[in-house]
């Protein structure tokens, strides 16, 4: 495939739909076709799950069945947006994917690294991001933001203990010592305008040659 894979990750709260909104129009002007799209969710059928697992109604969801749901909408989305994207040779930037599923179901709801990763590995059939900005938060002034932000649209995961979200962010800081070739990690505690700069430069030095 010719074109460049580069997914954002991080805790709720960190910011990272924002920085990508403010990002967008930046790089369409550098004469690169872009696809933005998110997770779960990027096709008709992936954004009905993404009601169903996001719904906080939905208790009676269990980890394993929101697992299920997540990589089923990720599949949907892969083979209907990414992968003919990429193939088009497009620049595709997706509001998390894999890493998201490993941080939140395998070490947030004590799935297992394993079990997940092999999930994913099936459904994404391998297929990994060239580049994956990791926006980095302490739990406590993420989950305020959320408060703050999204009071009257918190959806089933933003709602969960704040044991919950530690184990996240954990599980996100062990995946990205893994894989440093293809993680950045971004502070999302700085000022909004400074976290857009620091992940701008990141992409357009390393795939487009340019600096701040």
């Amino acid at each position: 495939m010719n074109g460049i894979f580069i997914s954002l990750e991080g805790p709720d709260g960190a910011g990272k739909t924002s920085v990508l909104e403010a990002m967008l129009p930046k790089l369409e002007k550098l004469n690169r076709e872009i696809v933005s799209t998110r997770e779960p969710g990027g096709n008709r059928v992936a954004e009905e799950i993404r009601q169903i697992i996001l719904n906080p109604e939905h208790k009676e969801i269990d980890a394993k069945t929101e697992l299920l749901l997540f990589v089923a909408a990720r599949r949907l989305h892969l083979q209907s947006k990414i992968i003919p994207a990429l193939e088009a040779g497009k620049m595709v930037i997706v509001d998390r994917f894999i890493d998201s599923s490993v941080a939140y179901q395998g070490f947030g709801r004590d799935l297992g690294v394993a079990a997940v990763s092999w999930l994913n590995q099936f459904a994404t059939d391998g297929l990994k991001p060239d580049l994956t900005l990791y926006f980095d938060i302490d739990t406590d002034v993420a989950l305020e933001r959320i408060r703050k932000y999204r009071s009257n649209e918190m959806n089933r995961l933003d709602l969960e203990q704040a044991e919950m979200h530690q184990k996240v962010r954990k599980g996100y800081l062990e995946i990205v010592k893994k894989e440093p070739d293809r993680f950045v990690t971004i502070d999302a505690s700085k000022p909004l305008e400074n976290v857009i700069t620091d992940s701008l430069a990141v992409i357009t030095d390393r795939f487009f040659g340019l600096s701040k």
